[in-house]
């Protein structure tokens, strides 16, 4: 049976006491001008005895506030993305809150232009994360959090061992100077990483990261069941850090991949110049899309290699009959 670890919730000793430089305000949380649409990521650990009976009445909430993206329900938690109105958005996390076990739930906000979801989805899982490995249980035992704020420090010391939990091709837009990238595929993957990452020293300073802190907590308690003592992970995720730590003292290198219509953002939250392939899903950036190899709805320098002309021939003629369904409904706008 894994103890349950007291660190998780304070800032790191050494850390706590740092300054701000003189001058420097906490950032304020101040709305983006012409983005109505409030795109709120959040996640919780706890444990929901039948996620089933939940299912159903979120379901119809969503749907009747016109709330779009994608909630998961686990015996282990919640975990997921939506985007709506303020008032719809307020509604859900409310209905969220008043879960048994779910009233500490926090959440990251973002805007975005439009409406990032085509629909909303509400489903069971086995894992609100997936990793794969039994009795890994961050209610348990976890890594210690690290504010936003403290992340710099502790990523500039030598002795820490900073380690990107995000898959290959999130890694691949952006990520933290100095981190290592495991070079997953799947998060189900990184548990066979570390057994062959030869992390020796169990006592070295390990700091994880991951877009919104779900994966790197979950990561964290493997970690510590793994006998490594000073594991440290950063509290909110990338999406945190983006917004709280202004952009002249980042060590973020690159752009922050989401997992909606957005695509990327960067700091502040903006949305980055990043587009979507849609045949391999992959984040293309500003100069692979000059690339001979980029073709919209077809393909990137990712995976034309990858794919064969009929592959290709395929994807062209749904390219188009996307368009041609898009320019139909927008006729049908322009004549009442």
């Amino acid at each position: 049976m894994l103890q349950r670890h007291q660190a998780p919730t304070h800032r790191l000793p050494e850390l706590h006491e740092r300054a701000m430089p003189a001058g420097m305000k906490t950032p304020a949380k101040t709305p983006v001008p012409n983005q109505p649409v409030v795109v709120a990521a959040l996640y919780h650990f706890a444990r929901l005895a039948e996620p089933e009976t939940l299912q159903p009445p979120l379901a119809q909430l969503c749907d009747e506030q016109g709330v779009k993206g994608t909630l998961l329900l686990a015996r282990e938690g919640v975990n997921g993305t939506i985007a709506g109105t303020r008032p719809a958005i307020d509604a859900v996390l409310d209905h969220l809150r008043a879960i048994p076990g779910l009233a500490a739930l926090e959440h990251k906000e973002s805007s975005a232009h439009k409406m990032p979801f085509r629909r909303m989805k509400v489903r069971l899982k086995k894992e609100i994360v997936t990793m794969g490995v039994p009795d890994i249980d961050p209610l348990e035992e976890v890594g210690a959090y690290v504010e936003p704020e403290d992340w710099n420090a502790l990523i500039s010391d030598p002795d820490t061992v900073v380690i990107d939990t995000r898959n290959d091709y999130e890694v691949g837009i952006g990520t933290f100077k100095g981190a290592i990238n495991p070079e997953t595929h799947t998060f189900r993957e990184f548990p066979g990483w570390v057994d062959q990452a030869g992390i020796e020293d169990k006592t070295k300073p390990i700091a994880m990261f991951c877009t919104g802190g779900i994966r790197c907590e979950k990561a964290t308690a493997f970690m510590r069941a793994q006998g490594y003592e000073n594991v440290y992970h950063l509290k909110g995720g990338i999406l945190k850090y983006l917004e709280n730590v202004p952009e002249e003292e980042s060590l973020w290198q690159g752009s922050c991949f989401v997992f909606d219509e957005r695509v990327a953002v960067t700091h502040g939250l903006r949305e980055s110049d990043e587009i979507l392939c849609r045949a391999c899903r992959n984040p293309v950036a500003p100069e692979e899309q000059a690339s001979p190899l980029y073709e919209d709805g077809v393909s990137c320098p990712h995976c034309y290699h990858t794919r064969s002309e009929e592959d290709r021939a395929r994807f062209r003629m749904r390219q188009q009959q996307m368009l041609a369904a898009r320019e139909k409904a927008r006729a049908g706008s322009d004549h009442p």
